[in-house]
């Protein structure tokens, strides 16, 4: 048997391993959300309507449940790690290729990957449209048409399952798309008007391709914006609404670093104040106006929940970060794994809350394959960047477009990471660069991990991060 297929036989083996753990995947609140469109038949936008659409299909067939999309995510999960690790087998590159087999079994990651979630079915399309795409650039040569075609329709489908997926598809798609080295200011130029296209069309697709109704989903990100430079500039910063109103809402705790949803929720009268004050596009006028007055409470603002979602200065027992075994109670018929799978997610949860877990140290690991990597060019490397790239766009777009800090959200960014780290491990790099990497990820890891010793726990599940 060739190295390629050991490497391919290896993914297939840990591919069926999780199949029979997991079975038939985790249902979450977003994915009963969209299973109850899918039994219905009535669609709404508030999660990007390409998924539910995907999965009516198997329902249409008389396949119910979420196991069918459980099977899709993982066969796409390791049918790209399969083909990356077989790539560089290939080559020879052995311990490369058992890094990246060991990034699909990393507890963090493989624990949310069996969540039938959007974020499930986004990390696995780009796995295997990046592991079909590596298949042939790592030897040089150029993707045959199918191929291409098939890595367009991967990255398609992903930048529709979530509304900040283009951020991460965009690079990509020139990545691995196109050819020839990077040109920072050509590709940056081209790479901002396709996202800017592309987050133009989304609405229009969901609405006249997919035919979901508008929901104000569109609204949470707007009111999550005001009530947080309410609460760094005061407020009477914010007079769309009175100022007795935001006063309110501190007093009920419900403008938190983490998330919206208490806004939404406890505190609705802050989304029922500003739908009367601020109706249609009242509200965005109010909130580019607010953000243009009070610059620096909306930086606060926006670092505040940055750091919260990057987890870097949180307290050990931090929230939405534990992936759970079990899915969430239902009438839809939606089951759960084996207990025999509680175990590996306890690992997980305690990796995820941990500084290797930390999405920003994995965000300090791509910068660095990025300074150190950029101007190789070999295949390897080419690879590394696009994926790097892809990984630090992602998660700076969270500096200004997030109102909820879930773990899962990562998801890609550091499977990203880990795998562009894997490919560069094996070339030669400054090693003075290599060095500032190392002290800067020594530092991040050591600021993260006095952080959660020194700051009191706030809990860890939704309860606490709504407070």
């Amino acid at each position: 048997m060739s190295p390629a297929a050991r490497a391919a036989l290896a993914a297939a083996l840990l591919c069926l391993a999780m199949l029979a753990l997991f079975w038939p995947g985790i249902a979450m609140f977003d994915s009963l959300n969209q299973y109850a469109q899918v039994v219905s038949g009535s669609y709404d936008d508030w999660h990007p309507p390409a998924m539910a659409r995907l999965w009516s299909l198997f329902y249409g067939a008389g396949w119910h449940g979420q196991a069918p999309m459980f099977l899709l995510q993982l066969l796409l999960f390791w049918s790209g790690l399969g083909l990356i690790a077989a790539g560089l087998a290939r080559q020879g590159a052995w311990i490369a290729a058992g890094v990246i087999l060991l990034l699909g079994i990393w507890p963090p990651f493989a624990g949310w990957q069996v969540a039938v979630l959007k974020d499930g079915q986004m990390a696995g399309a780009l796995l295997a449209a990046t592991g079909l795409a590596g298949w042939w650039r790592l030897r040089e040569r150029p993707l045959p048409r199918g191929a291409a075609v098939l890595v367009g329709l991967l990255l398609l489908y992903a930048t529709l399952v979530r509304i900040n997926a283009v951020f991460a598809t965009v690079p990509l798609a020139f990545g691995l798309l196109g050819s020839g080295a990077w040109k920072p200011v050509r590709h940056g130029a081209l790479m901002l008007a396709a996202t800017i296209a592309v987050l133009v069309a989304m609405p229009l697709a969901n609405h006249l391709v997919f035919r979901a109704s508008a929901s104000d989903v569109g609204r949470s990100l707007p009111i999550y914006d005001l009530a947080g430079i309410a609460h760094h500039a005061g407020p009477e910063a914010v007079p769309v609404l009175p100022a007795s109103m935001w006063r309110a809402a501190e007093a009920k705790q419900c403008i938190r670093p983490l998330l919206w949803d208490p806004l939404g929720d406890r505190c609705d009268f802050v989304s029922d104040g500003l739908a009367a004050a601020a109706p249609g596009h009242k509200l965005t006028e109010a909130w580019i106006g607010t953000i243009a007055r009070h610059p620096l409470g909306y930086a606060a603002h926006r670092l505040t929940h940055w750091n919260a979602t990057m987890r870097w200065l949180v307290p050990w027992r931090y929230p939405l970060a534990d992936p759970q075994w079990d899915s969430e109670p239902n009438t839809l018929g939606l089951g759960s794994p084996s207990p025999r799978a509680a175990p590996f997610q306890r690992v997980a949860g305690i990796l995820a809350e941990s500084p290797l877990g930390a999405p920003i140290l994995w965000l300090v690991a791509a910068l660095a394959v990025l300074a150190l990597a950029w101007r190789r060019e070999d295949a390897r490397s080419r690879l590394a960047v696009t994926l790097a790239l892809s990984a630090v766009l992602t998660e700076l777009a969270f500096l200004v477009i997030s109102v909820a800090a879930d773990y899962r959200y990562h998801l890609w960014a550091m499977l990203a990471t880990g795998i562009a780290a894997a490919l560069v491990a094996g070339v030669p790099l400054p090693k003075r660069g290599a060095r500032i990497a190392l002290a800067l990820l020594l530092l991040v890891g050591v600021t993260s991990l006095a952080a959660r010793i020194a700051l009191p726990p706030v809990g860890e599940d939704y309860a606490a991060a709504a407070g």
